[in-house]
């Protein structure tokens, strides 16, 4: 089941005091905190080939991670280890759907918008 879709992602990016903190802000679990190379965690997240995913996802609803493959022109194994960047950071989920006998996991976006704020 899918949970309740958030509309906004924030991401505050503090490089006061001895290192760099990132929150993100709107998961339905408490804020996440991390501590090191924060700058290189957003890249992963805002990337050329993950934005086609938010996009593809927003604009094509695909109904599995093949499809999602195929319609990016891209292999299984590169897209499902980029969903997973973006499940760990709270943008998509995977819902199970069962095709015949086999089960096939959905990634649904989550957000609509991903506000970054970076403190100097």
């Amino acid at each position: 089941m899918v949970s309740k879709k958030i509309k906004k992602l924030y991401v505050d990016i503090n490089t006061e005091g001895e290192g760099m903190i990132t929150k993100i802000f709107g998961r339905s679990d408490s804020d996440v905190n991390y501590n090191s190379e924060d700058i290189e965690l957003i890249r992963k997240i805002l990337s050329n080939e993950k934005s086609k995913i938010l996009y593809a996802l927003k604009k094509k609803k695909p109904s599995s991670i093949y499809s999602l493959s195929k319609l990016l022109k891209r292999d299984f194994k590169s897209v499902y280890q980029d969903l997973q960047v973006l499940e760990r950071f709270g943008l998509i989920e995977f819902e199970a759907e069962k095709n015949g006998d086999r089960e096939s996991l959905r990634p649904v976006l989550l957000v609509n918008e991903i506000n970054l704020t970076i403190r100097i």
